[in-house]
């Protein structure tokens, strides 16, 4: 069985000006986490004109689209969602109507991660128009609210529409690298209950956020004395929200809470992260409150799925046979070697491997230091080379299982 890796290559640069319009057109359309409906319609669209078999849009908004009929199920993903704008005078364009030229495209989404989506749909029109069937069903999925809550959207495909792929490609932004694994994550919430009374007399009550200081202190110390991976590196936090409750500002404050971003490494849980923050001595002298948040926010068709707020880790070994298709491909596409390496953020692989065990890796199209970046921007090239893998990937998994 030969891949036609040349004409495949050739075939996407052929696409290079429709992905750009396609990535354009979703650009403008704000599609913030839990808003995404007219960006699925538009992602629709596109399907439908280049001959996906059958696509829908499930219960909670997420759009899939497939090709093929054969046994074998692969999965590409790419969330849809982006998250806002930030401070307006920090572009320098609009972030919706952004900019083109004949290298790069800029706007909100243009690299985490939309341009991943439009790669993904011109791979299936590679794939119809090159006949590169085999006995494979490839899903491209478009999945909401990952800015908010990355792989509740997979927890809803896995469990409610008893969707298990054999692996999925992760299209979040690779630099065309291929990724194996990312820390994972969690937020948690540290609270300290005080005694309200007159700011005139303090003595009187007990100060919530005084009890919060030595705590914050330690947390920066635990911090730099976290679990070290040596490849997916340190477990890592940090502080960053703080709230107390008063009576008014004349007053003590009798509440105060604090949320720590945790960074997972390989080898550490919900569990050891929780009770790491719970024996700190300020902490117990405190009688703080340390618990895990939980994401009940509805997605745009209303539809609520709650979950606690933890992503657990996931490494994908380098000799799995997705690593390795991914390998084949890339070389058979581009004659050199690819680098294979990890994420530093969080993506949907959190569910889909981190909880399911369903093998995950990653190939996207951008970097990953325009994500939430101001002038977000990503490049054609890269867009018509991410097209060009994944039109590759499901017959080179074939191949490789056939022992070809």
């Amino acid at each position: 069985m030969t891949i036609p890796f040349n004409m495949i290559l050739e075939s996407a640069k052929t696409y290079r000006d429709d992905i750009s319009t396609f990535l354009r057109d979703m650009i403008r359309i704000s599609s913030e986490s839990c808003d995404e409906r007219l960006v699925v319609l538009r992602i629709k669209e596109e399907m439908e004109k280049v001959g996906f078999d059958h696509i829908e849009i499930d219960l909670m908004g997420n759009i899939l689209g497939y090709i093929g009929q054969g046994s074998t199920l692969i999965a590409m993903d790419a969330h849809i969602d982006t998250v806002g704008i930030g401070e307006l005078a920090n572009w320098d364009y609009d972030p919706y109507e952004g900019y083109e030229d004949h290298e790069i495209i800029i706007g909100r989404g243009a690299s985490d991660q939309e341009g991943g989506m439009a790669s993904m749909v011109y791979a299936g029109k590679i794939i119809k128009d090159l006949d590169l069937a085999d006995d494979y069903t490839l899903l491209v999925t478009g999945t909401v609210q990952e800015e908010d809550c990355d792989g509740l959207c997979w927890q809803y495909i896995i469990e409610e529409s008893k969707i298990r792929p054999e692996f999925v490609v992760i299209t979040e932004p690779t630099s065309l690298n291929i990724y194996r694994g990312q820390r994972g994550r969690m937020e948690i919430k540290v609270e300290t209950m005080g005694v309200s009374c007159h700011g005139s007399a303090p003595e009187r009550g007990d100060n919530a956020i005084y009890k919060m200081a030595p705590i914050i202190n330690e947390l920066k110390v635990l911090h730099e004395n976290l679990l070290d991976n040596a490849f997916l590196g340190k477990g890592s936090l940090t502080v960053s929200e703080i709230f107390f409750s008063s009576p008014s500002r004349c007053a003590v404050a009798d509440g105060c809470a604090i949320s720590v971003d945790r960074r997972l490494t390989h080898g550490e849980t919900y569990e050891s992260a929780l009770e790491e923050i719970r024996n700190l001595p300020s902490v117990k002298a405190a009688e703080a409150k340390v618990s895990m948040y939980t994401y009940e926010r509805p997605s745009y068709t209303g539809l609520v799925y709650p979950t606690d707020a933890y992503f657990p880790t996931w490494v994908l070994p380098e000799e799995h046979e997705a690593t390795q298709t991914l390998v084949d491909a890339y070389r058979g596409l581009f004659d050199k070697e690819p680098l294979v390496d990890k994420w530093t953020f969080s993506t949907n692989g959190v569910s889909i491997m981190g909880r399911y065990e369903i093998p995950c890796i990653g190939f996207g199209p951008g970097h990953e230091d325009q994500a939430h970046a101001p002038n977000e921007k990503t490049w054609k090239d890269e867009l018509v080379y991410a097209a060009a893998m994944y039109a590759t990937i499901p017959k080179a998994y074939i191949k490789r299982k056939r022992g070809l």
